[in-house]
């Protein structure tokens, strides 16, 4: 890593490296709700593409559904989807947003959870992973008397990367829908499908069955909104100048690619979120192409928390796309590659005006 400024006149940046938070049980509940990003998401800011009408649509949907969620304590008919004490459960108690990155889903599952009439301490917003960790934090059954006294749970980016995860989160979604807890959901892949190209165990496929049938699959086509009409992601800048505007930025962290990757792979990734808290940009030097399949799903957690906290990325070494081999953009975690892609290029645009004036 390149030394800091001969003028030595600013401070020191922070380091992700320094940084091993320890987050409380009780607060990965707390936290369960729309990220910085998207505190502001709502069903008007969200911007169809005219050109694909399913995107207009499921704004519709996403609407109606919202005013539906009251608890089963009024209207009648089709806003009596998800009563607190069904006599007898029919169909889907949730919606599953499907398509490809960059399309707004978590713009609109996030306007869901802000347009669904409830108190924030009775919805739930998190991503897989975050779900993932706060059943392993609170335990199963804390979890489902948590959960299951809220009206909608929201889960972004549904993930289901091992056979394990796949019988837990079945067996607690299906707690949740039996306390009537409306269910929705995003995901690159339709709910009938997630698993193809990672596990092929008839036990696993079995249980993503019974999962789908929670969901009505909503699908909404389109491309990555971050490229439309964009300049391709800036290049990586030289050493000295990621280390120069490190210096000269307010509340940014300086680190190099490799001792991040390895720091990682000591904190828990339901820590990640905590350890990017405060940081207003994040300048990495000597990136280069993930060494392995683990290491790379911990950067995919990273990129996501970033992400989320609109947080700009300045580095040197690769560019992003060159992250991940030809071998994992083709496997069974590509999604999740692409998504990081796309994710760390937005960030690297965020990024351009720190070289400038230092300043976010």
């Amino acid at each position: 890593m390149a030394g800091p400024p001969a003028d030595g006149d600013d401070a020191a940046p922070a380091a992700l490296t320094a940084r091993a938070p320890h987050v409380p049980a009780d607060h990965l509940v707390a936290e369960m709700v729309p990220p910085p990003r998207f505190q502001g998401a709502r069903f008007d800011t969200y911007i169809p593409d005219p050109k694909q009408p399913s995107q207009a649509e499921a704004v519709q949907v996403l609407s109606d559904f919202a005013e539906s969620i009251d608890g089963g304590q009024a209207g009648s008919g089709k806003r009596r989807w998800f009563a607190r004490k069904p006599a007898a459960p029919r169909g889907p108690r949730g919606v599953y947003l499907d398509g490809g990155y960059g399309v707004g889903k978590t713009h609109l599952l996030a306007s869901l959870w802000h347009a669904t009439p409830a108190p924030a301490e009775r919805k739930a917003f998190g991503t897989f992973v975050e779900l993932t960790n706060l059943v392993g934090a609170l335990g199963f059954q804390q979890t489902v008397r948590t959960l299951g006294d809220h009206k909608l749970l929201c889960i972004d980016e549904f993930e289901l990367d091992d056979p394990g995860d796949t019988v837990l989160v079945s067996t607690l979604l299906g707690k949740l829908v039996d306390a009537g807890v409306a269910l929705a959901a995003t995901s690159n892949t339709l709910p009938g499908k997630l698993g193809e190209g990672r596990f092929a165990a008839a036990d696993f496929l079995r249980e993503i069955q019974g999962l789908s049938a929670h969901f009505r699959p909503l699908r909404i086509d389109g491309e990555d909104y971050r490229h439309r009409g964009l300049p391709e992601a800036p290049a990586p800048y030289d050493d000295e100048t990621v280390t120069r505007t490190a210096y000269r930025t307010p509340g940014a962290s300086l680190d190099d690619f490799p001792s991040l990757l390895e720091h990682l792979s000591k904190v828990h990734p339901s820590r990640y979120g905590a350890m990017c808290d405060g940081i207003e940009a994040v300048c990495l030097t000597d990136v280069q192409a993930v060494p392995d399949q683990s290491t790379a799903l911990r950067l995919v957690v990273l990129a996501d928390r970033l992400y989320d906290r609109e947080v700009p990325v300045l580095t040197s070494g690769k560019a992003f796309d060159e992250l991940f081999s030809e071998e994992m953009l083709r496997g069974g975690y590509r999604k999740k590659y692409f998504r990081a892609i796309s994710r760390l290029t937005a960030l690297a645009r965020d990024a351009g005006p720190l070289v400038a004036d230092g300043t976010r």
